[in-house]
């Protein structure tokens, strides 16, 4: 079977179409002008802003011009992320799906149902001839992965519909009506490097294994942070022997656990079996932890050239003793929402930028907007701490659960019809648009779902195929209730 054999064939049409054309964050030009050439084969009217969002109208089904206007919404872009045994380039390279028993997955990268399938589910409304509906909006938004900036950019009167299905969420039979709004900070640490003591050998200590995750979404699973356990090593192994430490790295995504991380390290030429056995130890204690959540997590010592240059003793202090301080996970439960995390911190990434900066980058999500900004302050204060330079962008603003909705009304009311039992009615603590639109739209009444999702972020991506049916008949049976 190939995956335009699935059903419903409309939907999985166009998201193999999708899958072909690379749209990594801020890079959505190609897709762009997928969309821009299929409005005009179907006549449809488009226009686009100058963020890049992309709106397609279409009028009403003949009988169907008295319901209020619809608008469909998803984001155009994916989070790029590979295995490192894995040679694609997201910038050319489409993505190879793979049908794997009830799920579809792609072969070591993501897979880009997120939120490719929400895409694909609104394209294939407006391009149908089959889908009954009223005046019909479908809003495309760009680089909403990595600052929601098409959202954030959207102008009043883009849009005419005052109601809104956000189609991006990740688990089928579940309608959600509230979403935590999210801040990152930013800590840079300048440094000027020194010469690489000649006499030492040099190792590379690896995490690898992990399955990662979505920040928001799998924060409350307790999952290995690579960052987190490299540097806990690290700081045991200070404690037991003096090493020089050359270079750290780990992670890549604001909104993704980190999966991998590394470290090179200078030891002299006694020391290494202890620092062997150390590590040994060290991971038969991870393993242990992780056992339930990450069972396939791997500690490595390897050889490696000798580097140009090493940090300062005083930085590998500096940075290894504020990473291990950074908190990381959940902070906070809701009061209110059962089982719902409120407040959470992601130690996202250790990246160096040239020979003389190293810089830490993490992300705060909450329900409430004091809270984010109290956590966002404590990360900020470990890293002051350390003489780190500390940065926190504009961040976005959450999406407060409206009791009153009268689409989450109907959306129940027809999920009872067609399944015979109720749909749940959520909040998330991943960041949806919803909240940005809300803020340019003050009267937008709003729900958000779709089909069953996993590992969302990680190249374990996958999509419950058989919930894409049922998202399909969920979304066209709401469009002729109102």
């Amino acid at each position: 079977m190939i995956i335009n054999d699935l059903e419903p064939k409309v939907v999985w049409k166009y998201f193999h179409e999708i899958t072909q054309i690379p749209r990594p964050s801020k890079k959505e030009g190609k897709i762009i002008e997928y969309i821009e050439r299929l409005a005009a084969a179907k006549g449809l009217a488009i226009k686009k802003d100058a963020a890049g969002n992309l709106c397609l109208s279409k009028p009403a089904t003949k009988g169907y011009e008295r319901l209020p206007t619809i608008v469909l919404q998803a984001h155009l872009d994916m989070v790029c992320e590979k295995n490192n045994d894995v040679v694609h380039d997201f910038d050319r390279d489409p993505i190879r799906t793979v049908i794997d028993g009830e799920w579809l997955r792609a072969e070591g990268t993501t897979l880009g149902a997120d939120n490719g399938i929400g895409v694909a589910a609104a394209l294939a409304v407006i391009c149908s001839s089959d889908v009954k509906h009223g005046p019909l909006e479908c809003l495309f938004t760009v680089d909403e992965e990595t600052g929601l900036t098409g959202a954030n950019a959207l102008k009043e009167g883009f849009l005419t519909g005052k109601i809104l299905l956000n189609l991006d969420s990740e688990d089928e039979g579940q309608i959600f009506v509230g979403c935590a709004g999210g801040k990152g900070t930013i800590a840079t640490f300048d440094f000027s490097p020194v010469a690489a003591p000649a006499s030492l050998q040099y190792f590379q200590i690896t995490v690898t294994g992990l399955n990662g995750g979505h920040s928001g979404c799998d924060i409350h699973k307790g999952l290995g942070n690579a960052n987190k356990l490299l540097v806990r090593f690290l700081y045991r192994l200070r404690e037991e022997c003096d090493f020089t430490l050359a270079k750290i790295q780990g992670g890549n995504l604001h909104n993704a656990i980190a999966r991998e991380a590394s470290a090179v390290i200078g030891l002299s030429a006694d020391k290494r079996e202890q620092v062997r056995v150390l590590l040994n130890n060290f991971a038969a204690d991870i393993e242990n932890e992780l056992r339930r959540v990450d069972p396939n997590v791997r500690l490595l010592m390897e050889s490696t050239d000798a580097p140009a240059t090493v940090l300062t003793n005083e930085l590998r202090d500096r940075l290894i003793n504020s990473l291990l301080a950074c908190p990381h996970g959940v902070v906070t439960m809701s009061h209110d929402i059962e089982g719902l995390v409120e407040t959470s911190t992601n130690l996202a990434s250790i990246k160096a930028i040239g020979d003389a900066q190293i810089v830490v980058g993490t992300s705060q999500r909450s329900s409430l907007d004091s809270s984010k900004i109290a956590v966002a302050d404590q990360v900020a204060a470990v890293f002051h701490l350390a003489g780190a330079k500390v940065t926190h962008g504009d961040g976005y603003p959450g999406w407060a659960p409206n009791p009153d909705s009268k689409i989450l009304k109907t959306a129940q009311e027809s999920y009872r019809q067609l399944f015979g039992r109720e749909p749940q009615i959520m909040a998330i603590h991943a960041g949806l648009e919803c909240g940005l639109f809300l803020a340019k739209y003050p009267d937008m009444d709003m729900i958000s779902f779709g089909p069953t999702m996993r590992a969302v972020h990680s190249p374990d991506e996958r999509i419950e195929i058989s919930t894409v049916a049922l998202f399909w008949q969920h979304l066209t049976d709401i469009l002729i209730k109102l």
